[in-house]
Parts: structure tokens; C-alpha cells; sequence
């Protein structure tokens, strides 16, 4: 059996940064149940606003929240009234000085996360499974993404066996380093169970350019 790696754990520290970035000596443990519990709580908050991700760090004893999303007029409200109260939420329960900074994802099609769970929302209005596929993979290379690979696993138009498909178009090079590949994953409940949902979108190559001090310009000849 092939043996895969999450695409964007192989990366870190490479061309991608860690999605919480704190460090502490004493009580490691308890921090990292609570970014577990406020990513996972303020992703089921703001379902309606399409969060990509959700990045942490904790300088001194504050709590900073970047959160990517593709409509960040949901969260952010009218004269920042909804940004305000989730701010104070946080505030309360953690007991420490919260800032909250909010990023735009200006292409949605091009970010896996937010594909995946356009599927899935898809897959539970019903729609057909391929259908939902070839649509999304189809805008994402539209919108310049150089491949795309959609996966989809469960009891697909009801079928009683457990199957998976999965639909690729343009390059997916998973073990090139430099390979910027996003990776998204969500789950479709249907009536008939879950139908899990995984995408990787393929966005070029990323090239660290490194200044050469080395070089001296000489005039004349040798």
C-alpha cells in the first residue's frame, strides 16, 4: 500500500509556516487543546463565511487570530458590530488579550479548503457527485491553478457499497518540495452517512531568491 503524507506538513518549514506559532515552556499541553478547540469552534461559527484557515499566535500573554476567509464582510459586520462581540466571546473564555486580523482570500476557486467544502455542500443539496467535481475543478483551472485532483470517498449517489472516485486535470507533482500545493479536506453529511471530500490544487512552483553577496563587480582587465 502507498503510504501518504499530508501535503502541507511535508512542506512546513520549507514553503509553508506553522498554523500556530507560540512557544512556551511550562503548560504546552492545555495551550494547544485550546487552539485546538477555538480552530475548531470558530470554523463551526463562521460556517456562512467560508474560512480558509485559522492561524494563532501568542506573543506574551496576548492571543492574536489571523483568519482567511472569502467573505470577510460576514464576520466583520455592520460598523464591526459582529467582530467586536466575537472578540469579547474569546476575550472571556481565554482570560487574555485577544486581537483579531482578518485576510481575504481573493480567489476561493484557487484554495483547497474552501473547494472542498463547496463540494461537500453540494453533495448535501443532492447534486450529483461528478457533477459537483467537474465544476469545481473546471473553475479552478479557469481561474490559472496549473492541476487539480478532487477525491471524493463514502456511499456515493446512495450505493450501498463504499466506494471512492477521484478526478485529476493538470500536474500534481506531491513529492517536489518547491510545489506549491494546497490541501483541503471536509465531510458531506448526507442522509445515507458521511462522504468525505479531499482536494489538492497545484499553484506553481515557489523559488526562494537569495541575494549573492559574493559578487564583486570589478572594472578593467585582469
Amino acid at each position: 500500500m502507498g503510504q501518504k503524507v499530508h501535503p502541507y506538513g511535508f512542506r512546513l518549514g520549507i514553503n509553508k509556516p506553522w498554523k500556530s506559532r507560540w512557544f512556551v515552556e511550562r503548560g504546552y499541553d492545555k495551550l494547544l487543546v485550546e487552539d485546538v478547540k477555538l480552530k475548531a469552534e470558530l470554523r463551526e461559527k463562521l460556517k456562512a463565511a467560508g474560512v480558509s484557515s485559522v492561524e494563532i499566535e501568542r506573543p506574551g500573554n496576548k492571543l492574536r487570530l489571523i483568519i482567511k476567509t472569502a467573505r470577510p464582510g460576514i464576520i466583520i459586520g455592520r460598523k464591526g458590530a459582529e467582530i467586536d462581540k466575537l472578540k469579547a466571546d474569546i476575550q472571556k473564555r481565554t482570560s487574555r488579550e485577544v486581537f483579531i486580523d482578518i485576510l481575504e482570500v481573493n480567489k476561493p476557486e484557487l484554495d483547497a479548503q474552501l473547494v472542498s467544502e463547496n463540494i461537500a455542500l453540494q453533495l448535501e443539496k443532492r447534486v450529483s457527485f461528478r457533477r459537483a467535481m467537474r465544476k469545481s475543478v473546471d473553475s479552478a483551472l479557469r481561474f490559472g491553478c496549473k492541476g487539480i485532483k478532487v477525491r471524493v470517498s463514502g456511499r456515493l449517489n446512495g450505493n450501498e457499497i463504499a466506494r471512492s472516485e477521484w478526478y485529476l486535470q493538470g500536474r500534481l507533482p506531491l513529492h517536489t518540495l518547491r510545489a506549491d500545493i494546497d490541501y483541503g479536506f471536509s465531510e458531506a453529511h448526507t442522509t445515507y452517512g458521511i462522504i468525505g471530500v479531499k482536494t489538492w490544487v497545484y499553484r506553481g512552483d515557489i523559488y526562494e531568491q537569495k541575494k549573492r553577496r559574493d559578487v564583486v563587480t570589478t572594472t578593467g582587465a585582469f
